[in-house]
């Protein structure tokens, strides 16, 4: 892929470029899975989430005022179309959806993929996308603050409190500090 800047393509796809909006597609189609499955808590939905917002964004790419601004833009279409998807699975961010746990070397669960599992389970979709965003899908601060149009610092601290509530769940659970930290 280019380095070619997003308002640049969005610019060029605005104009008929198609080639300028598979790209954005490209860069930006991991980030709205990340999105989507923070909301559905299933891949494969989410995956689907993510094909419907760049369907949807295409159509709706004449709407798009700051081409500079369409991986937010998109991640918007993207959030109302997980959400569209789970209420009509009837899908709930919980554990029984999350994907199959790691096991030990003799095949038990491992309780400390579980616990942290179900803390992720508890956070606000908002805590989550981020969540997913940085481990999930290994994005930097700058990517994900592009994504979801927030500054680095407000990203910075929604992972922070995120952490944090992760951690209060772990302890409860009977996790200690150096297994948290570990």
């Amino acid at each position: 892929m280019s380095e070619r800047p997003d308002k640049e393509l969005a610019d060029a796809a605005q104009r008929g470029d198609g080639n300028s909006f598979t790209e954005l597609c490209g860069r930006y189609y991991a980030a709205m899975v990340a999105i989507a499955h923070s909301i559905t808590g299933d891949k494969h939905l989410a995956e689907d989430a993510a094909q419907q917002a760049f369907a949807t964004a295409a159509i709706k790419l004449p709407e798009l005022h700051d081409g500079g601004k369409f991986a937010a833009w998109v991640g918007v279409i993207c959030r109302n179309a997980a959400n569209d998807i789970g209420r009509k699975q009837r899908v709930i961010f919980n554990n029984d959806n999350l994907s199959k746990l790691p096991a030990k070397e003799n095949g038990s669960p491992d309780t400390s993929a579980v616990a942290v599992r179900d803390a992720i389970s508890q956070l606000t979709p908002e805590a989550r996308e981020v969540i997913y965003l940085r481990y999930y899908d290994g994005m930097t601060y700058q990517r994900i603050s592009k994504v979801l149009g927030m500054s680095e610092e407000a990203i910075n601290g929604r992972l922070r409190r995120a952490k944090e509530k992760i951690a209060e769940h772990l302890k409860r659970s009977g996790f200690c500090e150096e297994d948290i930290y570990e």
